[in-house]
């Protein structure tokens, strides 16, 4: 046996090194041709030229909304002065073949009436002519530029209906707006602009309120602590363009029953809808001494515009919770579209932009 086993290793030894010198050279070379093509294919991956939009929209993961952050990053507060309204003379019109939209809603407006039910309140109201941004030439600190023109509630209604076809088969949507230059659109098409302010107690809860079942847009929706509209009525002092800072404050008094010497109130950025062509203001307001309890002791004492809201919802204002909040299941498909991102401002306000970006991560890989 011991003789049949040295054979069968010679044997062995034999084949192993015919078979290295008829294979060896072959397979190191395929492998080198392997090795090198793939990471050419690596690096022409890496090379290949892309492009994509300059502006998207804000998504948080699976939490995707229609809110273009145009001016501010929320670390930095955009200062009062450094905001200059300007009113235009000129009236916005309509073009005539979406006049007769107009014409349906004051209708239906006079029929409700006239069945003794609420009719819709043709309230006065701005459009956005223009936004603009320049910056101070040593500190480079945003100056913002706002043009503003005349419009009211009825034509803003008929604007928003953005997807109703006209006589030619096209829409609203389709002639006037061009989704690759979201900034650019026709006054008639943006007849809103509102403040939308994330309001933080003294005992570090933020302030989250659902709009009411009874209201005309978005009922339902999860929305911001406050949210008001300009109007050319109330916000406009004689010939004198409003004031965005001064409209944040009347939302804070005429939805929370809250006064300027009760909180401290920033304004972070400024933000489009691109979607529906809702401009928005939005603020951060910390209260100074009115906890959860406070707050609603005062609204239940009374509020101006209570109808507004059917739901508050008191959330820590920390970066992980507000998240988890936001991304919620029964929360995530039922935001207004400026919400989230007003949301994630404030954070980066208080917190600083990392942590926050840290703790969003974090949630999302949770999902």
């Amino acid at each position: 046996m011991g003789g049949i086993d040295v054979a069968n290793g010679v044997v062995g030894a034999v084949l192993g090194m015919l078979c290295a010198v008829l294979f060896q050279q072959p397979l190191q070379d395929g492998w080198f041709r392997l090795r090198t093509r793939s990471t050419r294919a690596v690096r022409g991956l890496r090379q290949r030229e892309e492009s994509g939009p300059a502006w998207r929209s804000f998504s948080l993961g699976p939490l995707h909304t229609s809110a273009l952050i145009v001016e501010g990053d929320g670390e930095s507060s955009i200062p009062a002065e450094a905001v200059h309204v300007r009113v235009l003379d000129a009236e916005i019109e309509l073009p005539s073949d979406m006049d007769g939209w107009r014409a349906e809603i004051e209708g239906e407006s006079e029929r409700l009436r006239a069945e003794g039910r609420t009719p819709l309140w043709n309230g006065p109201r701005y459009a956005v002519e223009s936004f603009d941004v320049s910056r101070t030439a040593l500190e480079e600190r945003p100056v913002v530029h706002l043009r503003l023109r005349p419009t009211d509630y009825y034509t803003f209604l008929a604007a928003q209906q953005l997807d109703r076809r006209l006589a030619d088969g096209t829409t609203p949507r389709s002639r006037y707006l061009t989704p690759d230059d979201p900034l650019r659109a026709p006054a008639f098409l943006q007849c809103s602009f509102a403040v939308n302010v994330a309001v933080v107690t003294t005992d570090d809860l933020l302030v989250v309120s659902q709009r009411s079942d009874r209201v005309r847009m978005a009922p339902g929706v999860w929305n911001s602590s406050v949210n008001e509209g300009m109007s050319r009525h109330i916000d406009s002092s004689g010939r004198n363009a409003p004031d965005v800072h001064a409209v944040a404050r009347r939302g804070m008094r005429e939805e929370l029953s809250l006064e300027p010497h009760e909180y401290a109130i920033e304004l972070l950025a400024f933000v489009l809808d691109v979607d529906k062509r809702h401009w928005s203001a939005h603020f951060y307001a910390r209260l100074k001494d009115l906890t959860r309890e406070g707050l609603q002791a005062r609204m239940s004492r009374g509020v101006a515009d209570r109808w507004e809201h059917q739901t508050i919802d008191y959330v820590p204002f920390r970066p992980a919770a507000v998240v988890t909040y936001m991304l919620r299941a029964d929360r995530i498909h039922r935001w207004a579209p400026l919400a989230p991102a007003l949301f994630h401002l404030a954070l980066v306000h208080v917190y600083g932009r990392t942590p926050v970006e840290r703790a969003e991560a974090q949630a999302v890989r949770r999902m």
